[in-house]
């Protein structure tokens, strides 16, 4: 494995990084982060001769990574062509294990913001850090992170071709499977993980008011 550090003071950037160790025939190639039009050129190019590439994206959910990449420049067809699986994370807070207690009384909007209904609530108590010495009183102690990926198929890549909006693309993947990250919360809701609040606060508006 062979890694090495930008250095842009001394022109070592990610582009003559990337160009050089492309040379060295890498199997795998890690890019830090994609920053700009060069970088992700060079990075997409790397992995349509062959090379398994990963890397990061600053965008608010997996389908804005195709989006974000096409606005960066990066032509449509070699982002529909290069792309296998994009995942994004947010974290959450966890709460305290030694406070912990089920929440009697849960916002009603949270609940509804996040479409658990009351039957939901019957099966799978929710749960609040009551506050301590343990977490501070804060009733959290600890984060973990909700995940949603998409795998790339056919429709998506030729809605990325089309340059469709991340909303189509959204709508696309969780059509084949995708869980969101609203859902993926939900599910560390039920398993009494963290709290409704939590999660909306990481989930995207789109995900919380549109069917």
């Amino acid at each position: 494995m062979n890694q090495c550090q930008v250095k842009e003071e001394i022109g070592l950037t990610f582009d003559k990084i990337l160009r050089s160790m492309l040379r060295q025939a890498p199997n795998i190639i890690l890019v830090g982060e994609i920053r700009d039009s060069t970088v992700a050129d060079i990075a997409v190019q790397a992995a349509l001769t062959g090379h398994l590439v990963f890397s990061t994206l600053h965008t608010n959910d997996a389908c804005s990574a195709i989006t974000r990449l096409i606005d960066m420049g990066v032509k449509p067809f070699l982002v529909a062509s290069s792309i296998q699986a994009i995942m994004a994370q947010r974290l959450v807070r966890v709460i305290c294990q030694k406070c912990k207690q089920i929440d009697k009384n849960p916002d009603p909007q949270n609940l509804r913001m996040l479409r658990i209904t009351k039957e939901d609530v019957e099966q799978h108590p929710i749960y609040k850090g009551a506050g301590c010495a343990a977490c501070q009183n804060t009733g959290f102690k600890g984060r973990l992170a909700v995940f949603e990926m998409i795998e790339m198929n056919n429709e998506l890549r030729e809605l990325s071709f089309k340059k469709a909006p991340a909303r189509e693309l959204r709508k696309a993947a969780k059509a084949s499977g995708m869980r969101n990250l609203m859902e993926d919360g939900k599910i560390k809701i039920f398993k009494g993980i963290t709290t409704p609040a939590e999660v909306i606060s990481i989930a995207q508006t789109e995900e919380i008011l549109i069917d």
